[in-house]
């Protein structure tokens, strides 16, 4: 792989990463109620997800589950049913007024972790997505290993820089605009924002 090949395959995947979508909405939630720690910990491990996605590509689970679309549908209803779930789960959460404490409101990391992962994995769109990505860059039979290495590093290290940067922003935005109570309305909004992204979901699958 040449430098300029490199570099365009950076630039894609920057503007793929960048692009909203669920994923921006699962590191925002989290950043915004869990903090900048949790916010840091759904991009890490949403990036852990991609680039799942992106050395499978690289095997060939891209093209198996153009072979497979009962395979591909599960995952998308899968994923579908995720972000349906999230939203019904903070729409159906009690509100509070209380300020917000380090200790007691804020999700656990282990939920962080958890969402931003099954965000990346259950959108098998990823792994198609990779295998016409990395087709326009390599041969398969002229794929090595470093080669491959590269490619997969490349894709985990800007989506989880990107949602890093995110989750950084937004914690230091809720500090300079003093959002240190629980707003019972954008809670909602974030709610309705997930299960209308479900519903997008289904509609182009």
């Amino acid at each position: 792989m040449t430098l300029t090949e490199w570099l365009s395959l950076v630039l894609i995947c920057v503007m793929g990463a960048m692009s909203p979508g669920p994923s921006l909405a699962v590191v925002l939630k989290h950043s915004l109620h869990g903090g900048m720690k949790n916010g840091m910990l759904a991009a890490l491990s949403h990036g852990i997800g991609v680039g799942f996605y992106a050395c499978a590509s690289l095997l060939g689970l891209g093209a198996l589950m153009t072979q497979l679309p009962t395979l591909y549908q599960v995952l998308v209803y899968g994923g579908a049913a995720y972000l349906a779930y999230l939203g019904i789960r903070i729409l159906l959460a009690k509100p509070s007024s209380q300020t917000l404490n380090v200790e007691q409101t804020k999700p656990s990391p282990r939920s962080a972790l958890q969402d931003g992962f099954a965000i990346a994995f259950l959108n098998p769109k990823l792994a198609v997505f990779f295998l016409a990505l990395f087709s326009q860059f390599i041969d398969p039979e002229k794929l090595t290993l470093q080669v491959g290495l590269i490619m997969c590093l490349t894709v985990f290290v800007l989506d989880t820089g990107w949602y890093l940067v995110v989750a950084l922003l937004t914690d230091i935005s809720k500090k300079r605009f003093g959002f240190t109570k629980t707003n019972p309305w954008l809670e909602k909004l974030l709610g309705v924002i997930f299960i209308a992204l479900a519903v997008r979901v289904l509609i182009t699958l």
